[in-house]
């Protein structure tokens, strides 16, 4: 699919872009992640501001790139980069908002699994609910590192919602499903994976609880949850490091 190159949204060559994607929804984020990780960081997008990068972490090259806010959004992002530039694999790192009262503000969530209020899976007419997942393998090797790291971490569905401001309280009841947060990009992500046939976990450090009114401001958001970045390329480095072996 080379002649898709360069896609409406992507002005980048296929060989600018890592096999392994992080995916932060804030283009600051991901300029963040660049600048303070990232060794010999070179943008190659910047359409419409949102911002991607390719360097070297632990000798290893990785990119990261924003994917906007909401499914939609993501599902235009990830969608270029399975199919059109050939990622193998993309890790959200994203931001959530806790449905469980054990979920507290700057714990990480993994998402396991991910419920939706999206149509995003009509395109595929499935005729039934499709349940999207995440890789085990790229799941499991992120609860080995957080355990070693004594992360407070918990692994569950989350909730990818299509409002942020929403009037129907559906959230909370999703909460009663055992749902742990609620975001706006991992179901799409999860089913471009699915039907491209790659790789994708959405890691999330949880920015305010609904159950206790606690949250984090915007600053916190784009800086501050770094122990996720950190994770995050320790995460890509080793699966590219286990496929050169």
């Amino acid at each position: 699919m080379s002649d898709k190159i360069p896609t409406p949204h992507i002005k980048a060559a296929k060989e600018d872009i890592a096999k392994v994607v992080l995916m932060p929804g804030d283009p600051l984020r991901s300029k963040f992640v660049a600048e303070n990780f990232l060794e010999n960081a070179r943008l190659f997008n910047n359409v419409r501001g949102v911002q991607g990068y390719t360097g070297e972490w632990n000798n290893t090259r990785v990119s990261v790139m924003a994917s906007g806010m909401g499914m939609p959004s993501i599902g235009i992002y990830s969608y270029e980069l399975y199919n059109f530039y050939d990622v193998d694999c993309i890790i959200r790192i994203g931001s959530a908002g806790a449905l469980q009262e054990q979920v507290r503000v700057h714990d990480l969530v993994l998402g396991m699994g991910a419920c939706t209020n999206s149509s995003y899976a009509s395109q595929y007419d499935l005729g039934g609910s499709f349940a999207p997942l995440c890789d085990f393998e790229i799941l499991e090797l992120a609860v080995k590192l957080a355990r070693e790291r004594k992360m407070n971490f918990h692994v569950g569905n989350l909730f990818s919602s299509d409002t942020f401001y929403d009037e129907s309280g559906v959230g909370m009841r999703y909460a009663k499903m055992g749902v742990l947060a609620v975001e706006m990009e991992a179901a799409a992500l999860y089913m471009n994976a699915a039907r491209s046939g790659k790789k994708a976990l959405s890691m999330c450090t949880v920015s305010d609880s609904l159950v206790t009114g606690e949250s984090t401001s915007s600053e916190e958001r784009e800086k501050g949850f770094t122990k996720m970045m950190k994770l995050a390329l320790d995460v890509a480095a080793e699966l590219q490091a286990d496929k050169k072996q």
